[in-house]
């Protein structure tokens, strides 16, 4: 893009913001199965979006491998890597225990499952019923009883076979990092002539995939407005309105800790005003909610966190790559609202113990989530099966569950540019220098 045209955010915004539009009033006139409406959103504008996610997607393992080795590697000393795992690691912990306590608080003050009209509850379970059933079979077939949420991470985080981890559908991120996170603290332990032909043919990597990143952003406006349109088609405004209760509940907790929480950290901890901070980061915001994925998103973060907000790229690559995937806030909260609300409209009551047990799920559950959309469905099942609650209600929530997934992705990756800050604050570095406009949100 030339330096006069429209900036790469506001294409975005464009194409969203129509989406939702056509789609949704497509979905007023024609009605949710009208052929038409079916045959252009599943065989024309599903597709182009899925190929623009994918494409994302594709970069998104050499970025990550790339990126952390590198990262590691320049860090060099030990102590220094020790140093800024531990406090990435505390900050998530924290942060992430706030953000489910938010949740938790506003759906026992709020209570949206005594909001739902018995009529439409039923509704949504005849609607959504059988794809329910079929993620509730693949989420329990493969696991094993004797497995606690915490050892299905451990097992998650070291994988017994790395190409195994990276092979799949969706890939073990977690696997993937903490193997890049080892290989680049072995490289920095060998000589620095032997380590350097690999470190430059990883910058070769990183570079090409960094190049890549930019052609496929430059259809993204385009790719938004088939995603957006083709949510909206199948599932109009309409179903916003019958779970208005449990949306604005989610929401709101959202809201809290966006603006909230994340901006007393950017203040007090990144020392750092919140609007520069969040002006700064706009293209990543709107990345995030369009694309619903963490990993998609990262290496639009990644760029964005070195030229605007001046975190050094050694530190980015670490800190950023990590949260991709072990920073969830978004996530944790979402759980935590979205299992009181299904225990309430199952009329089950939750004691303060049982409610402590959501908490460090959906702590645990925020770290182990895939960063792609609807990642978070399989461990709500696992949750709900734990304390007691018919997963099969996770029915009544797929209809919305898209919409909110990308409203908690944009806070999960926000979340991720104030642990940089911190972490680059920290260890003294000068952040919002005087730059130019920024490269990232123009191409």
């Amino acid at each position: 893009m030339n330096e006069k045209g429209m900036a790469l955010h506001t294409k975005i915004v464009i194409g969203l913001v129509l989406g939702a539009l056509a789609g949704g009033t497509a979905n007023s006139i024609l009605g949710a199965g009208a052929p038409n409406l079916t045959f252009l959103a599943d065989q024309i504008t599903n597709p182009i979006g899925t190929v623009f996610l994918r494409l994302l997607l594709l970069l998104v393992i050499p970025l990550v491998f790339s990126s952390l080795v590198l990262g590691v590697a320049g860090l060099g000393d030990l102590r220094r890597i020790g140093r800024i795992g531990v406090k990435s690691f505390v900050y998530t912990i924290v942060i992430s225990a706030i953000s489910v306590v938010i949740g938790l608080t506003l759906a026992n003050t709020i209570q949206p499952g005594r909001r739902v009209p018995e009529d439409v509850r039923k509704r949504l379970e005849a609607q959504y019923g059988k794809t329910a059933e079929e993620t509730v079979a693949t989420t329990t077939s493969g696991a094993k009883a004797t497995d606690t949420p915490l050892m299905k991470v451990v097992k998650t985080i070291v994988p017994t076979n790395i190409f195994f981890s990276i092979g799949k559908e969706t890939p073990d991120m977690l696997g993937l990092m903490f193997f890049a996170l080892f290989f680049g603290i072995c490289l920095s332990a060998v000589p620095a002539e032997t380590a350097a032909p690999l470190l430059g043919t990883l910058e070769g990597v990183f570079a090409g995939v960094e190049r890549g990143i930019q052609i496929v952003m430059m259809f993204a406006p385009y790719a938004v407005f088939c995603l957006l349109f083709t949510m909206t088609a199948k599932f109009g405004f309409g179903l916003l309105i019958s779970l208005g209760w449990f949306v604005g509940t989610v929401l709101l907790g959202l809201a809290i800790h966006m603006f909230g929480v994340y901006s007393l950290s950017v203040w007090l901890l990144s020392r750092i005003s919140p609007l520069e901070f969040f002006k700064r980061i706009k293209t990543v915001m709107i990345t995030a909610f369009s694309t619903s994925s963490s990993n998609a998103t990262l290496p639009t973060a990644l760029r964005v966190s070195e030229e605007n907000l001046g975190v050094p790229r050694d530190i980015n690559s670490f800190v950023l790559t990590l949260g991709a995937t072990a920073n969830q806030n978004g996530t944790a909260l979402y759980e935590g609202v979205t299992v009181l609300f299904l225990a309430q409209l199952a009329n089950i009551h939750l004691t303060l113990p049982q409610q402590l047990v959501v908490v460090y799920m959906a702590i645990i559950g925020g770290i182990g989530t895939a960063g792609v959309p609807s990642g978070s469905i399989p461990f709500l099942i696992v949750i709900l099966s734990t304390i007691g609650v018919p997963p099969s209600l996770i029915a009544v929530i797929i209809g919305v569950d898209r919409i909110l997934d990308m409203c908690r992705t944009t806070l999960n990756v926000t979340g991720d540019l104030t642990i940089a800050t911190y972490v680059a604050r920290s260890e003294g570095v000068e952040l919002l220098k005087e730059i130019p406009e920024p490269a990232a949100v123009d191409l």
